[in-house]
């Protein structure tokens, strides 16, 4: 019975605040905090349809490329590697040519004038 009684006070008091509240706002204020609340409701959704529409595409996009990407890196990987082949057996070469012929190359201020190709293992 006591807890009823006690129940019974909470839901007068609540409702007597609920009152007081809405006495301090307007209500016309309400009404355009609502509509300006569900203009902004169907934005954010309209948003959300564009930005998944463009998730799915990329997804589609990326799928269609990723298997050329995939191929095209390990050609360049394998490139690369037959290059620093070729590139080290030249070294060996010019090694063997340099010490059967000395002045078959020009000295080492000459050569880094000759050679202007960037370093492209040193990161920038």
């Amino acid at each position: 019975m006591e807890q009823r009684a006690e129940g019974e006070s909470i839901r007068i008091a609540s409702e007597e605040l609920s009152q007081e509240f809405k006495t301090l706002m307007n209500n016309d204020d309400l009404n355009s905090l609502n509509h300006l609340q569900h203009l902004i409701l169907g934005r954010l959704q309209d948003s959300n349809a564009v930005l998944s529409h463009f998730n799915e595409f990329s997804e589609h996009c990326y799928a269609e490329v990723s298997g050329d990407l995939s191929r095209n890196t390990r050609l360049l990987n394998s490139m690369k590697s037959d290059l620093d082949y070729i590139f080290q057996k030249i070294r060996s070469m010019k090694s063997r040519i340099l010490a059967t012929y000395p002045d078959a190359f020009p000295d080492e201020s000459t050569s880094e004038v000759l050679d202007k190709r960037p370093d492209l293992e040193i990161p920038r």
